[in-house]
């Protein structure tokens, strides 16, 4: 064993180099890919970030979110993001959390978005369901036409407990076979079910095609539940997830490994290039993974009472060493593979 612990305490060492120049490694390569700045391309979708507080602590979440958390979004908040909705209708409202279901706001936000013309997304993690009041949720979502983005891990109880913990995937298997039975995931146009799945440990997703279909054989022929089609998200290096990579020593080499993967062709349809992330608290960011980092946008007023959707349609995007794990291999975003 202390062959291992040398050679990952002489990685931790490193660490600092790989952190402090590879924003600008990033910011290079992504203007070769595109032969000129990274800026956004318009606001096509308003994600909202509706705090951390969730029914899980899933050990890769980036958003530190779980049970103990108390940061959510107030209905003042919640409010001038409706009135934003009505006024600008984004052809895409992305709803995302922790658990967003469990802020008292999320229905009404919801309603909003449809009433507005706007697609809804939910970020739904398959169990918040189970909680008390919230048993109406598949009806609720089959009524208001929303698309949802279901997490989870892995196909096996083995892999999804290990990042979720015990229990949660037979828990999420049962609120499949719920959303299953009011049209979900059964190929309704209307109703569509998109798993998302990320990997349980420090490396990157595998083929997308290939990962779709382990999941559709044994989600289908174990449980009798189904799905639309499936997404693949690398693991960010932020919060809880860089957390346990600097406990086991991998950060640096998983952060290497991701540079290593660099794919120009996945620059040009970044998500950040058509998104605006709203938080909790009413800041604006680039994306979900900037907001938990606090980067906020450049070139226009970071504030939700400062929306300026021309200012931010043209902003440049800030950056990080996070970054490359949006664009190592197919790529990801929050709707899956870029390429």
């Amino acid at each position: 064993m202390g062959a291992p612990h040398t050679s990952d305490r002489s990685m931790t060492v490193r660490l600092p180099l790989v952190s402090e120049s590879a924003d600008d490694r990033f910011r290079a390569r992504a203007r070769a890919a595109l032969g000129g700045e990274l800026l956004a391309r318009g606001v096509e979708v308003l994600q909202v970030n509706l705090g951390k507080v969730c029914n899980q602590a899933c050990k890769h979440c980036h958003v530190d979110a779980g049970p103990a958390r108390v940061e959510a979004m107030s209905d003042a908040t919640a409010s001038r993001v409706s009135i934003l909705i009505a006024q600008h209708r984004f052809p895409v409202v992305d709803l995302t959390g922790g658990a967003p279901e469990l802020n008292s706001s999320f229905r009404g936000l919801v309603r909003g978005a449809r009433a507005a013309g706007s697609r809804g997304f939910v970020r739904h993690n398959l169990t918040v369901m189970f909680e008390a009041g919230q048993g109406d949720l598949p009806d609720f979502f089959a009524d208001q036409g929303v698309e949802l983005y279901c997490s989870l891990p892995h196909y096996t109880e083995a892999g999804t407990d290990r990042q979720r913990g015990g229990g949660v995937f037979a828990e999420s298997v049962a609120g499949l076979r719920r959303l299953n039975a009011v049209g979900f995931g059964v190929g309704d146009p209307a109703r569509p079910l998109t798993l998302v799945h990320n990997p349980v440990g420090a490396f990157l997703p595998g083929d997308p095609r290939d990962l779709e279909d382990d999941f559709r054989r044994a989600l289908g022929e174990r449980h009798g539940v189904r799905f639309d089609r499936l997404v693949s998200l690398a693991n960010m290096p932020i919060r809880r997830f860089r957390e346990w990579l600097e406990r086991t020593g991998q950060r640096g080499r998983y952060q290497r490994a991701l540079e290593e993967a660099f794919n120009p062709a996945t620059v040009p349809s970044l998500m950040c290039r058509s998104t605006v992330s709203v938080s909790w608290d009413g800041r604006l960011f680039d994306c979900d993974f900037n907001q938990m980092l606090d980067l906020r946008v450049l070139d226009a007023d970071p504030t939700l009472a400062g929306f300026d959707r021309v200012a931010l349609a043209a902003r440049r995007i800030a950056t990080g060493d996070h970054c490359f794990g949006c664009t190592a291999g197919a790529g990801s975003s929050c709707g899956g593979a870029l390429t």
